[in-house]
């Protein structure tokens, strides 16, 4: 069992150890901005107005929201952040987040463009991850059909066809050079879909480890069986799962959509659930951990203390590669830099690509920092609490 002491989440000065003092209030005044819930509805109706008549917007953006949440608009840009991180011992998930994207030579764009990453994290160690959305390299409406299982045209079922191969090389090219790939959860409605093809990928190139990684959205209160079913389908074939816990990002869409097409809401009926299911299936996966390799993705501090506590109860190594912890670049550094400096493998969401194709990412930041209760009052009070212990130096 490991003898080093827990992380002190409430250490600011390993938190913000990377960040100047410029750097620091930058962030304060940023997340004091997206803690108003009317500058943020504003600002969201404002940024589509602009985009829908191309007004240049890149430069309000860039050095401020852009700058906190994203990594640069090129792989190349990304080398900073990376490095950056890599200092503290953190990872770097380089996520090209471009998407609602409709037409065949942009999906082949974001297949090619998720493979440099691949082979960007071959040449880097402190790129642990890749990862990409389904919904980047194919069209809506076909994920629609497919997860329903409504008969495809002779058009479509070539076009799907397409999908399914993006999806392959994708992940063939990951299993040659030996980097693990997330793809990431969507909405329900297309899940189904989504979960099938990640399956598929898990049987061909997890026998030897987890290259493959499905991620689950613990918001979803059938999900912790869905993990269960699937480590069970791992058995069977005789591969590794690899899986991503997240508690979910599509709550409001899920609700209203469910209400209004009459169907059973798919989200748990409140947080506390959640929290219990999340925690619930970090568990399954520690008691099985011959066959499982987990990344916990939250931005929640019990969550994480119990995940960090277990893994030294079950004498699992902190620097054991089946077991990371993964936040959101510009975001709960106090956990990610704290997580870090005690030994446990972290790493952190970096987004990048083109300011105009990045702006829905960074629009859902701003929402999300909003509506999850007590996110950003956190971020600012550890950040003026680290502001007021370097001026008493």
């Amino acid at each position: 069992m490991e003898s080093r002491p827990q992380p002190s989440f409430d250490n600011t000065e390993i938190a913000f150890g990377g960040k100047s003092n410029s750097e620091l209030k930058r962030a304060f005044w940023l997340f004091k901005l997206i803690g108003n819930p009317l500058l943020v509805k504003a600002g969201k109706v404002m940024t589509h107005t602009a985009l829908t008549l191309r007004i240049p917007i890149g430069w309000a953006i860039k050095g401020n929201i852009f700058k906190q949440f994203c990594g640069g608009e090129t792989i190349h840009e990304c080398r900073r952040a990376t490095q950056g991180l890599s200092k503290f011992n953190i990872g770097t998930i380089l996520d090209y987040s471009v998407e609602g994207k409709e037409n065949e030579s942009d999906f082949e764009n974001t297949k090619a463009e998720t493979i440099l990453t691949i082979e960007a994290a071959a040449k880097d160690p402190s790129i642990p991850f890749c990862v990409f959305k389904v919904t980047g390299i194919a069209r809506f409406a076909l994920l629609e059909k497919v997860n329903a299982k409504t008969a495809l045209s002779e058009q479509e079922t070539l076009e799907w066809q397409r999908v399914r191969n993006r999806v392959e090389m994708i992940c063939a090219h990951a299993a040659q050079v030996g980097v693990p790939i997330f793809i990431d959860a969507e909405d329900s409605w297309i899940q189904d879909a989504i979960d099938d093809l990640a399956n598929e990928m898990m049987d061909t190139f997890n026998k030897q480890k987890a290259i493959v990684y499905n991620t689950i959205q613990l918001y979803r209160h059938d999900r912790l069986a869905f993990l269960k079913s699937s480590h069970q389908l791992a058995a069977t074939g005789n591969y590794f799962l690899g899986v991503k816990l997240v508690r979910g990002a599509y709550m409001e869409k899920e609700r209203t959509r469910a209400q209004s097409m009459g169907y059973t809401d798919p989200i748990q009926p409140d947080k506390t659930s959640c929290d219990r299911d999340f925690d619930l299936a970090v568990t399954f996966c520690l008691d099985n951990i011959d066959r499982i390799s987990l990344c916990a993705g939250t931005h929640n501090e019990q969550s994480s203390m119990m995940l960090a506590t277990a893994m030294d109860q079950r004498a699992i190594n902190r620097n054991d590669k089946r077991v990371f912890f993964a936040q959101l670049f510009g975001m709960s550094d106090h956990l990610s830099f704290n997580l870090a400096n005690a030994g446990y493998n972290v790493a952190k969401y970096l987004p990048y690509g083109p300011i105009r194709e990045v702006i829905p990412y960074l629009i859902r930041r701003a929402q999300e920092n909003t509506s999850v209760k007590g996110q950003t009052g956190r971020e600012l009070a550890l950040i003026q609490r680290e502001m007021q212990r370097r001026k008493m130096k």
